[in-house]
């Protein structure tokens, strides 16, 4: 018997919304089986990099992506794990890359009538882009390149059922010339769009999705809450990250305070200083804290990438949409001036080139008129194209300005990607595609400020100058990291963070994919193919080219107090003529004034000669949020504890109720409590509850290693370790059970209520279920959910004999639903809490665990 596929591989998972922790379970099972090793989250919730040798993600939008560019460890889709195991052995990395910017990525495509050269030139640059060759035609083939229908790669697998494309060359020559992947529709045979119609023709405007909340840089309004709901869920992107709105927002106090409230009710912070921050907001790139966080490696964005991180509640660089990042005050150099309009594009697409436009620096116009310099189309047939050439107004395509913002300059219109415009696509459904570059930021809006470093910032540093040395910098794939030679890299300097909770470092150095050879490209014909560019030495950067030293740190905030001036009283004056009537009158008024004045004076006296009372100071910002459970001190003792909370509060120790976002869960052991289970969700580290005695017996906070919690025997009895718990916690984000339909019987023991709120703070789907009308899973059929294997659906219950009613009802909807039932009791949602792991024993069926009991 040979070895297992994955018997070298230690492998990783990052949760997403296309990659649940109940797949992850499922696949993480799978690759055991099959001979991996399966890491858990580091207990911050970070991926150990210097022990994986994969990373399985189906997206580049989580943090350590740039930092496992830097050390060349491949992330892949979960198809790499089906292709591998289907092949038994383990597959190339590079068709499973979940980077967009490989274009080709899944597509696996045989020619069947083509000249040599031109097939040699369509699959060299197909696999330099992602994809795969197949020498005769598969149940894994998705393309067959073809002239027409009539060659036996094409008429065989048809007469066989064969589902994929059969598609004409002039498709790949087009996404070739583009760098980009258009739809094949218009180019398959056996009636291609493009051979019987012509450019003038209509074509539907698309719709992209590309451009979802990335439409301006300085949007105008908070986003609304999901579904109309009237609650925001907590936005668990921002957990445990600091984050600081720049001065030059110039948002209303109302936004702010909107603004912050999302942000802490996710477990964030809101902090004054650069130096503080991880996530930095602003709209410009300039100012002093704009040039010190970006130095400093900080997350920057603007408002816009701010409220997609708040709608998506998931992660995702600003440098991917480039309308998410400040923009330059006065625009890209050589763009003020120009006079643009737009052609053929529609909805959000024509908003956001519009305010590209703008953010280049140049004037947009919803007309055009002779003094127009460029027309911006996404076809060459309009009334504005046909008078462009006579105006001479420069007609180019979106990716012209989409690279002019990325690279900061602007670029010269006659390069051949700029002025292509396929006859049947309209462009717009490539829009927003293109990254904005680091490298080329940072030499001209934020050169220089290595001394200022921090150890943090200059491992930050590192990573992302080692990544882009191990990109390809021209062509389709520009920015795309594949496998290379090793590059000497400072890994000690890549590694440090978090060192504390890392097993021991060998002293070997970090595993590293074998490197993928590209094949050569060959062809005949100019821009048809991308050329597999070098990776030799890397062009100067911005080290040579540093304009600022010394940059001033943050100016500093102070407050002006302003004291209200002492209350002076106004005599009542001048001089009356009267007579000595009115003079008596007056003498005897004065009399009695003046001794009410005399007791008033008395008083004052009095009072001056009291001791003031002390003003309280004002109390210390809260550095840490700690929900309490399990806690004994303070029972039947009200006093006491109100006393002792003022004091935690003295500390910067808040304590804070079930439900709020927290910082540390305190107990004085592992405890299955509502409490402790819907905190733990939140990942937040866990501490014993002597560090609170502590400080309260001190006046002062004690160390935090000091008092980590240890429960051996508890995790022994639930069949979990705390560290990977709390490790998975963070991954997850409260996203456990996404996806997991979990019902619950209305007269289970102590009711559904604290068991609902276990589920959801885990992200479960939490139901009643009463066996009536209403309470149905949509019946399904196992090809109408694309011959995928049931999903299991939970019934919480007891063994009650009103219960047991429900059960085949429950049943029969589960599998008219294609679902599998499994009744179970509520230990089997108090066990996955606690592990924070998707698992099920059959041990938790109802049947088998009252028998137990």
């Amino acid at each position: 018997m040979g070895e297992a596929v994955f018997h070298e591989c230690a492998i990783a998972f990052v949760p997403s919304s296309s990659l649940t922790p109940k797949a992850i379970s499922e696949l993480s099972a799978i690759l055991e089986d099959n001979g991996a090793e399966v890491l858990e989250p580091r207990r911050n919730g970070t991926i150990a990099i210097d022990h994986v040798t994969h990373i399985i993600s189906n997206t580049i939008d989580f943090q350590q992506y740039t930092e496992s560019q830097a050390v060349m460890i491949p992330v892949v889709t979960t198809h790499w794990i089906t292709a591998s195991i289907s092949k038994r052995r383990v597959a190339q990395v590079r068709p499973f890359s979940p980077d967009p910017r490989l274009i080709f990525a899944e597509v696996v495509v045989t020619c069947a009538d083509l000249p040599v050269t031109d097939k040699e030139s369509i699959l060299g640059a197909v696999m330099a882009l992602g994809g795969q060759e197949s020498k005769d035609v598969s149940k894994l083939t998705t393309h067959v390149c073809a002239l027409s229908m009539d060659h036996p790669k094409v008429q065989v697998p048809l007469s066989k059922g064969w589902k994929g494309k059969i598609v004409l060359p002039h498709w790949f020559d087009d996404c070739f010339k583009l760098g980009k992947r258009i739809d094949e529709t218009p180019y398959l045979l056996p009636d291609p769009e493009i051979m019987k119609k012509t450019p003038e023709d209509e074509i539907d405007i698309p719709v992209n999705d590309n451009l979802d909340g990335a439409t301006s840089p300085n949007p105008q309004w908070l986003p609304l809450p999901p579904d109309g709901d009237s609650v925001r869920p907590p936005c668990t992107v921002f957990q445990h990250r600091k984050v600081l709105l720049g001065a030059d927002l110039n948002i209303s106090p109302r936004l702010t305070k909107a603004v912050r409230d999302i942000i802490v009710n996710g477990g964030g912070k809101m902090v004054d200083t650069v130096d503080a921050c991880d996530m930095y907001i602003g709209q410009y790139r300039d100012g002093t804290q704009y040039v010190r966080a970006a130095q400093s490696c900080k997350d920057v964005g603007n408002l816009s990438w701010l409220y997609y991180l708040i709608v998506q509640n998931s992660w995702t660089s600003s440098l991917r949409r480039l309308l998410h990042y400040p923009t330059p005050r006065n625009g890209i150099e050589g763009f003020r001036g120009l006079r643009i309009t737009v052609s053929n594009y529609g909805g959000e697409a024509r908003i956001y080139l519009e305010n590209l436009i703008k953010a280049c620096g140049a004037e947009f116009t919803k007309t055009m008129k002779a003094d127009n310099t460029h027309l911006i189309t996404a076809r060459d047939s309009s009334e504005k194209c046909k008078a462009a050439p006579e105006w001479g107004v420069n007609v180019v395509n979106h990716l012209w300005i989409e690279e002019s913002y990325a690279k900061c300059q602007l670029k010269p219109i006659n390069i051949a990607k700029y002025i292509h415009f396929p006859h049947r696509t309209n462009l717009g459904e490539i829009i927003g595609q293109t990254f904005l570059d680091e490298g080329k930021l940072k030499e001209l809006y934020y050169p220089g400020g290595d001394a200022e470093m921090t150890g943090s910032a200059k491992r930050k540093r590192k990573i992302l100058e080692a990544a882009e040395d191990n990109a390809y910098h021209n062509g389709p794939a520009d920015g795309v990291v594949v496998a290379q030679t090793a590059h000497d890299v400072d890994e000690d300097v890549l590694m440090t963070e978090d060192a504390e909770n890392s097993p021991p470092k060998k002293a070997t150095p970090a595993p590293v994919e074998t490197p993928v050879r590209a094949r050569h490209v060959r062809s005949g014909k100019e821009n048809d193919t991308p050329s597999v560019v070098s990776t030799g030495g890397r062009s100067a950067k911005a080290k040579a080219r540093d304009k600022l030293q010394n940059i001033a740190p943050d100016i500093a905030l102070y407050e002006k107090e302003k004291k209200r001036s002492a209350k002076a009283t106004t005599p009542f004056g001048g001089k009356r003529a009267a007579d000595l009537v009115e003079k008596q009158r007056l003498a005897e008024e004065d009399a009695k004034e003046k001794k009410a004045a005399e007791k008033e004076s008395a008083k004052e006296d009095e009072v001056a000669k009291r001791p003031s009372k002390k003003a309280r100071p004002s109390l210390p910002d809260v550095e840490m949020r700690i929900i309490l459970t399990g806690f004994t001190r303070w029972v039947e003792n009200k006093h006491k504890e109100d006393a002792d909370r003022r004091n935690l509060r003295d500390l910067g120790i808040q304590l804070v109720q079930e439900g709020q976002p927290c910082d540390y869960l305190a107990a004085p052991h592992i405890v299955r409590t509502v409490k402790f289970l819907c905190a733990l969700a939140r990942g937040p580290e866990v501490i014993s509850s002597s560090f609170i005695d502590a400080a309260l017996e001190t006046g002062e906070l004690p160390p935090m290693h000091e008092h980590r919690l240890k429960d051996k025997a508890a995790e022994r009895r639930y069949n979990m370790t705390l560290d990977k718990s709390v490790g998975r916690a963070k991954a997850n984000r409260g996203r456990l059970l996404q996806g997991v339909a979990v019902y619950c019987t209305e007269t289970i023991k102590n009711g559904p209520k604290s068991y609902q709120v276990i589920a959801e703070a885990n992200g479960a789907i939490f139901k009643i279920y009463r066996a009536r009308s209403g309470t149905t899973i949509k019946p399904t059929t196992a090809e109408q959910d694309g011959g995928a294997p049931p999903d299991p659906v939970y019934l919480l219950s007891g063994a009650s004999a009103e219960e047991k009613t429900m059960w085949p009802r429950f049943r029969e909807m589960a599998i008219k639903g294609h679902m599998e039932p499994r009744i179970v009791a509520p230990d089997w949602l108090l066990d996955v809490a606690m592990a924070q792991q998707v698992r099920y024993d059959p041990k938790f069926a109802v049947e088998v665990f009252r028998q137990k009991e």
